[in-house]
């Protein structure tokens, strides 16, 4: 069967989708997987062998500038155009999308042609591209149990599979805290300037000055953060990406981060504490995060609340009193959700629970 995943925009759409193109490669069909070029080399990196890659012509339309949402809408619909002559020509028999404005041109051309469609929502609260998806599209699966922002006169079926996590956080699931004083600070794929910015001074102002920092950033900020750290004499690790995730996070003691959905599964997966600061402009991220604080695995924290007097505060009570650290790793959390789920549900074979629409309204 020839599968085309959908994707794009940031690691958070990214690693689902490689997740699952993995399973349904090894399951022996052939994946095409689509985005744009700010995760191109995420996907190169992560694709299965064999897998074919097309890059779409996309942006965001959250800009403020009119000319630049335009801009964004038309290099949509270029690239909605192009695959609609494509499939044309060679047509998939399904197609997974995983949300980003650089899965529309797919989802949409696959709506003309007829093409069996899947839409995954990854966050607690839907995105602004998979909203405007589902009008072409009769199944959305979900990683969480309750989802706001559905449109309530939507008669698209809700399909409860979780996020897919990679193998290599399946395998780390539920591992005993080290407690070796590390903390790791990730901002995502893009990084994020307030963790660089806050981070950093309230670890310096913490008693305990034996912690080691794993610092994940944006490639422009790497050296001045290394200065910092080494000048402070706070063993530090900064580096703008982090190949084996799954590992780091099992090593830490507390993660320091935002709340995307790939972010905030994968810890609760393995069993890590966590203060989440969710994107400012995102209620997807605040969404995410809210659900993790409910759990009880950590704490969610308002950009603006986020302040370095906080945040030593808090470190200092928590490495004080590391019984809280462990509370907080053994809170009940969802069971990891293998690609499978989701294989068999757009392979036919149904393995997922619907959710009543009524209570996916719902947060």
């Amino acid at each position: 069967m020839k599968i085309w995943i959908a994707t794009g925009g940031t690691g958070g759409h990214v690693f689902p989708a490689l997740a699952v193109a993995s399973e349904l490669a090894e399951r022996g069909h052939k994946i095409t997987i689509s985005c744009d070029g700010r995760v191109h080399k995420m996907v190169a990196d992560g694709a299965p062998h064999g897998a074919k890659r097309v890059h779409i012509w996309a942006a965001g339309v959250g800009a403020k500038s009119r000319i630049n949402q335009i801009y964004a809408l038309f290099k949509i619909g270029v690239s909605a155009v192009a695959l609609v002559l494509r499939f044309a020509i060679s047509r998939p028999n399904r197609l997974v999308a995983f949300g980003g404005y650089a899965s529309v041109p797919a989802v949409f051309a696959a709506h003309v042609w007829k093409i069996p469609t899947y839409l995954h929502e990854q966050n607690a609260a839907i995105g602004r591209a998979n909203r405007f998806s589902m009008r072409w599209v009769k199944t959305l699966m979900t990683s969480f149990n309750n989802v706001s922002g559905i449109p309530q006169n939507s008669n698209v079926r809700i399909v409860y599979t979780g996020l897919p996590v990679r193998k290599d956080f399946m395998a780390l699931a539920g591992t005993p805290m080290k407690h070796e004083s590390k903390i790791l600070v990730t901002g995502g794929s893009l990084g994020a300037t307030v963790l660089d910015e806050v981070v950093p001074n309230a670890i310096l102002g913490m008693k305990n000055k034996k912690i080691f920092v794993t610092h994940q950033t944006r490639p422009e900020n790497v050296k001045k953060l290394q200065k910092f750290y080494a000048d402070n004499k706070i063993h530090a690790n900064v580096l703008s990406f982090i190949r084996d995730m799954a590992t780091t996070i099992a090593d830490a003691d507390l993660i320091i981060g935002r709340s995307g959905a790939s972010t905030v599964i994968e810890i609760e997966t393995i069993g890590r504490p966590a203060i989440l600061v969710p994107l400012a402009i995102n209620p997807d991220q605040a969404a995410n995060a809210a659900s993790f604080e409910k759990l009880g695995g950590g704490f969610s924290v308002p950009q603006d609340k986020f302040t370095q007097k906080w945040l030593t505060a808090t470190l200092n009570d928590l490495f004080d009193n590391p019984s809280r650290l462990d509370k907080m790793a053994r809170q009940p959390r969802p069971r990891p959700k293998s690609p499978t789920k989701i294989f068999n549900f757009c392979g036919a074979r149904y393995a997922g629970v619907t959710i009543p629409l009524t209570t996916a309204h719902t947060h």
